[in-house]
């Protein structure tokens, strides 16, 4: 931390040194904008907010800024970088809501925004993004209900939405999901009934409902699902 600290004050004495137009320069390191395919600072001490130049590496297939004290929105500009295959954002301090850009990396196999302070409502341009197969968003601020596009994302193997304000029912539409392993929906303010269509779910092996407002009848539903290893539907209000 107090190496990057340094490097940020030289940088604003003596300017950048970065190459123009030919690299940009993202805490205090210069990155050549042509050739860069991962940016790795995991757990590297940063703070502060994403620079919106990241948006300009056009060749990244690797994100990973996990673990570090970034705080502010995630810029739209990340929504520039198509070749996206992996963005791993998780522990940080990230507030606002998921931009809609994010729908513009139709690469992306892993989304990982997990234990941050997003809010709002999750946007339905995720369901765009059709080679998922990792979502992680729980422990955050999401409210409102689970968006039906999501289960457009048929090539899904782990979804967690735990952890955060999400209310309404399970929509029918999850039945497209017939590869998903892991689904994780606990703590939240869910209610209703699992939709028939829950009983494609043939692959699912770990479910997590806990903590919601769903009605009890929903067990009965499961008897389908072979597969099934690990169940956890407890503190239910069985509202219905």
């Amino acid at each position: 931390m107090f190496i990057i600290l340094i490097i940020s004050i030289l940088t604003f004495i003596f300017g950048s040194n970065c190459a123009d137009k030919i690299e940009v320069e993202l805490w205090g390191n210069c990155y050549n904008i042509k050739k860069t395919t991962r940016l790795n600072v995991s757990g590297s001490g940063l703070s502060g907010e994403i620079p919106l130049q990241i948006g300009s590496l056009y060749n990244l297939y690797l994100i990973d800024l996990s673990n570090n004290r970034l705080s502010g929105e995630i810029p739209s500009e990340i929504g520039n970088l198509i070749n996206l295959n992996f963005l791993y954002l998780q522990d940080n301090q990230l507030s606002g809501e998921i931009p809609s850009e994010i729908g513009n990396l139709i690469n992306l196999n892993r989304l990982f925004l997990s234990s941050n302070q997003l809010s709002g409502e999750i946007p339905s341009e995720i369901g765009e993004l059709i080679n998922l197969k990792y979502l992680y968003l729980f422990k955050n601020q999401f409210s409102g209900k689970i968006p039906s596009s999501i289960f457009q994302l048929v090539s899904l193997f782990k979804l967690d939405l735990s952890s955060n304000q999400l209310s309404g029912e399970i929509p029918s539409e999850i039945g497209s999901l017939i590869h998903l392993n892991s689904l994780r929906l606990f703590n939240n303010q869910l209610s209703g009934e699992l939709p028939f269509s829950f009983k494609n779910l043939t692959e699912l092996e770990f479910l997590y409902l806990q903590d919601n407002q769903f009605s009890d009848s929903i067990l009965i539903k499961l008897n389908d699902l072979k597969n099934l290893k690990h169940l956890n539907f407890d503190s239910n209000n069985h509202s219905n």
